[in-house]
């Protein structure tokens, strides 16, 4: 489906939504006029006023609609928004049904009613902006302003000088069939124990970096990838430098990332909780083993409670589980039982995902045996429902391009045990210091803007460029102490 931007280059806000909305539909953008399907969205400044409009064809259906607002008024924010109503409006004659989330795209919707909510907003304001603004519908509304609900009770956790520490694992026993992530397959222990060298050095360079900031560390989180794909001595020394470098005197929360139970054992689940992490995640994504296979996982269902008792056994209070509604081969009936069997161990938070089709999965090139949107759907609802009804509540939530349904991510925790760093890495609320290959870190400036500070993107440009990553985190803390615009 083509997409043409005329008058105005807000192409993110426009591009967005029409891949919401327009799920199974190819983007093709254009430059020039065209004919046959494809999408319009135009801008016109008058002396009085800033008109949008929006002219959209579908399988030999036209339609086309206009939106305006006095041009005295014009923000950024106002006309990406205008710019959004104009294309909802036009596309909606093309749908079945009012898409859930209206005319609202992008990754976190949860910021616009965080900072409504932070701003001075109550909940009923909140969800009469999603739904007068955006046409988000009611359960929608509800999901987004209890997730932010969540995120303004972290936000009054954090001071001006905190911050929090990714570092990243970008390596797994195999490749996912839904994976489009930078994570490669363990196989060569030679590069793994080279990654864990460089890691190492970076972390004990931002250790000094941190200790002449008089920045506190708030929530540390080691991810992937798998991070357990390290052996136990690995994991050993690299929580050993976390801790000799970093003060986590004042660390609220500190995280591993256990994910795949294939990987995890009582030697390995012992080093993480005696080096100081009381929270680990062991993620299913589903409970059948037929899915599994088909999703290139090697472990089995029957795996997961025993290692979700060793994790129990081994002192952590607090664990999650991931489950992804959409998996090749899932059915409504097999997600409620997967979902239920999770449920029952008790976890004190249940992550659902939504199946998102990326280009670099093997999943994108060959989407056999996926569910339809509306199975997702009934999966969706379903767990949503079913976890609220045993007193789970939403923490935090996000979307992504090409998701089944165009529906959500979303975080569920039993009360007062939300993850603090999925939240404040999600609503951005304070700076984040991202270590390893892949890393992205955000330095939140007084000003209100957000800087974006990489590191090289794969782990062996990682291994190559010792000095960019180190030259990238000076900069990012000249950024955070202001030395630098």
């Amino acid at each position: 489906m083509k997409l043409l931007l005329t008058g105005h280059d807000d192409r993110y806000a426009v591009e967005q939504l029409q891949l919401s909305l327009f799920p199974g539909q190819t983007m093709e953008q254009v430059t020039v006029p065209f004919t046959g399907d494809g999408a319009v969205s135009s801008l016109h400044r008058g002396r009085i006023w800033l008109t949008a409009v929006t002219e959209i064809t579908l399988a030999g259906k036209h339609t086309r609609a206009v939106r305006r607002m006095k041009a005295g008024a014009e923000t950024v924010r106002l006309r990406r928004r205008l710019l959004q109503q104009c294309y909802y409006a036009a596309a909606l004659p093309h749908l079945l049904e009012p898409p859930a989330w209206g005319a609202l795209a992008g990754v976190r919707p949860t910021k616009l009613t965080t900072g409504h909510l932070l701003a001075g907003g109550d909940v009923r304001s909140a969800k009469k902006l999603l739904g007068d603004t955006y046409f988000v519908s009611p359960a929608r509304q509800e999901l987004c302003v209890d997730a932010s609900l969540a995120a303004v009770e972290a936000a009054g956790k954090l001071s001006p000088a905190d911050l929090s520490v990714y570092i990243g694992i970008p390596f797994c026993p195999t490749r996912c069939a839904y994976c489009s992530f930078i994570s490669a397959a363990a196989g060569n222990g030679a590069q793994l124990e080279a990654y864990l060298q460089a890691l190492l050095q970076e972390i004990s360079g931002v250790g000094k970096l941190l200790a002449s900031s008089c920045r506190r560390v708030r929530t540390l989180y080691i991810g992937g990838g798998t991070p357990t794909t390290l052996s136990a001595g690995q994991l050993e020394r690299l929580m050993a430098a976390v801790n000799q470098a970093f003060d986590l005197s004042a660390c609220l929360e500190y995280t591993v990332e256990a994910g795949r139970p294939d990987t995890l054992d009582e030697e390995k689940l012992a080093v993480i909780r005696r080096n100081g992490a009381g929270r680990v995640s062991i993620n299913p994504q589903t409970m059948d083993d037929r899915v599994l296979a088909l999703c290139g996982r090697r472990h089995k269902a029957a795996d997961i409670p025993a290692a979700y008792a060793q994790a129990r056994q081994a002192g952590f209070s607090a664990i999650n589980m991931d489950l992804i509604a959409g998996l090749p081969g899932d059915t409504p009936a097999g997600f409620q039982a997967s979902l239920e069997a999770v449920a029952a161990l008790a976890p004190e938070n249940i992550t659902v995902h939504t199946l998102a089709l990326k280009k670099g999965a093997a999943l994108f090139a060959h989407p056999e045996n996926l569910p339809t949107a509306g199975a997702v759907g009934q999966m969706v609802e379903y767990a949503n429902a079913r976890l609220r009804a045993m007193g789970y509540t939403p923490y935090y939530l996000y979307r992504q391009k090409y998701m089944s349904g165009s529906f959500e991510n979303v975080g569920w925790t039993k009360p007062g045990a939300a993850c603090l760093y999925n939240i404040y890495m999600m609503e951005e609320l304070h700076s984040i210091v991202a270590l390893g290959a892949g890393g992205v870190s955000k330095a939140n400036l007084p000003d209100g803007r957000l800087e974006r500070v990489a590191n090289p993107k794969f782990p062996q440009q990682y291994l190559e460029r010792p000095a960019q990553v180190l030259a990238g985190k000076e900069k990012l803390f000249r950024l955070m102490a202001g030395e630098e615009s």
